[in-house]
């Protein structure tokens, strides 16, 4: 069973997806933009930053209807944003196919009601895509992990047309960096790694410390 959203591209459209606009870049560098969702940002952040050829993320919202949600407003529910990572890469290192395999990897593919300890609309993961190249991308990245009869259940994570992105507030950025304590103690209490590695084995977590 494959859950895959499938959307009418409106090229016009798509070139309004981010609020992030990709400007300011040295000539001779290369730099592309993937959004995902995992759950908690804190922890999808950890997990690109450690993927060679990433060179920044930022956590925000995306998905939803209303502008410019807060934190406060999408968890108290309702906006139908999920927390999200914009992903800055150089597609001369790493490849969108790449960074697909390092999203499943960093997720529970299986659980559709959110990711680990958070439960909830806004912390379920997804894969948005932009244009068809990267839809293309991520069915086929998602039907080949379905029919690897590796799960028991079918694929719940879904792949959604790429929406406007809004940043987090700026304490929410690099969380894991600036308050390791804190996030160490939440992602262990969450179980997210030991998850992981029940899911996915010596794969889970490319790039890991």
């Amino acid at each position: 069973m494959i859950l895959i959203r499938k959307l009418p591209w409106i090229p016009v459209l798509l070139l309004a997806c981010v609020l992030v606009p990709a400007t300011g870049f040295a000539d001779d560098e290369q730099r592309a933009t993937a959004l995902f969702a995992g759950g908690c940002f804190w922890c999808v952040e950890e997990a690109f930053d450690a993927v060679d050829g990433v060179v920044a993320t930022t956590s925000g919202f995306a998905g939803g209807h209303v502008e410019n949600p807060s934190y406060e407003r999408v968890v108290a529910g309702g906006t139908g944003h999920y927390e999200s990572v914009l992903v800055e890469y150089d597609p001369s290192r790493v490849s969108y196919e790449e960074l697909l395999y390092a999203f499943w990897r960093n997720v529970d593919p299986l659980d559709g009601g959110g990711q680990f300890c958070d439960r909830g609309d806004h912390y379920r993961a997804a894969v948005f895509v932009h244009g068809e190249d990267e839809y293309r991308a991520a069915r086929k990245s998602k039907e080949e992990l379905d029919r690897s009869g590796r799960f028991d259940k079918p694929i719940a994570t879904e792949i959604l047309e790429r929406t406007t992105f809004y940043p987090a507030e700026e304490h929410h950025q690099n969380y894991y960096q600036k308050n390791p304590l804190r996030y160490r103690y939440y992602v262990t209490r969450c179980g997210r790694y030991s998850r992981l590695n029940q899911v996915w084995g010596d794969e889970a977590r490319p790039g890991k410390n």
